[in-house]
């Protein structure tokens, strides 16, 4: 049964099928009840097709990476700026996966549908208090991530949280070291204010929504896990420097 569902869940023609589907679903939502704008999009097209590592923050579980699905499908047949119309499901690419939390995705019937789309499912690293448990990624988990990136485009959050501005964790940075992937930086908005905390159910109706891919980093990949972080967070702005200042009542 086992070997069973890992054949599943491996075979093209279900991630396709996957991708026909929830593209088909979620266009609407995202490219015509709400406006979406992609910046950079341009510069996918010049990306190795694998060993490439998506460095984004995080608003929804599910949204933006819906949202980068059909990007990757779009550029893959030659659109430059916008989605525009979305033939591109009928053959959609799928040499992408995703790095997403083992439980969130094995929490009902439709998030385990979606894992088809690839998923690289991990073991979360902390508790519910957001105190870690150990350092770094499980080994196997590692593994995952390493062979998705021999063959795949691969989507991670390094913050592993909706949250905005809590501090990214390291082992994006032990993952970049290893591999030496090319390492595209993302920064999204609006996604928060648009859908549910799922990233399924709209919540708001003509919402900008924003995806902009910036240039692949220059990685020194023998500096520490810490400062490779802490360049990261930066290119997704979300370090302490770009966190709002919160204005204080006057007494």
């Amino acid at each position: 049964m086992r070997k069973l569902l890992t054949r599943i869940k491996e075979s093209i023609f279900i991630k396709k099928l996957v991708y026909t589907v929830i593209g088909a679903i979620s266009y609407p939502g995202l490219a015509i009840i709400n406006k979406l704008q992609v910046n950079g999009m341009e510069k996918l097209k010049e990306l190795p097709r694998q060993n490439v590592l998506f460095v984004s923050n995080h608003q929804t579980y599910f949204a933006e990476v819906i949202c980068f699905l059909h990007i990757f499908c779009a550029v893959s047949w030659r659109k430059k700026n916008k989605l525009g119309i979305p033939y591109y499901l009928l053959w959609p690419y799928t040499r992408i996966q995703f790095v997403s939390a083992a439980e969130t995705m094995k929490k009902n019937l439709l998030s385990k549908i979606f894992a088809l789309a690839g998923s690289i499912m991990i073991k979360r690293v902390w508790v519910d208090e957001s105190k870690e448990t150990r350092k770094g990624l499980d080994p196997s988990d590692t593994r995952k991530i390493t062979r998705a990136l021999d063959k795949n485009w691969v989507i991670t959050f390094p913050q592993g949280t909706t949250t905005p501005f809590v501090p990214g964790r390291k082992g994006t940075a032990l993952i970049i070291k290893l591999n030496k992937p090319v390492v595209v930086p993302v920064v999204i908005d609006g996604f928060s204010k648009a859908f549910d905390k799922k990233g399924l159910r709209l919540m708001q109706k003509g919402t900008k929504l924003s995806v902009t891919f910036k240039d692949p980093m220059q990685i020194n990949f023998d500096d520490s896990t810490e400062k490779i972080l802490e360049d990261i967070m930066d290119a997704i702005e979300q370090s302490k420097k770009f966190k709002p200042v919160t204005e204080q009542p006057v007494s």
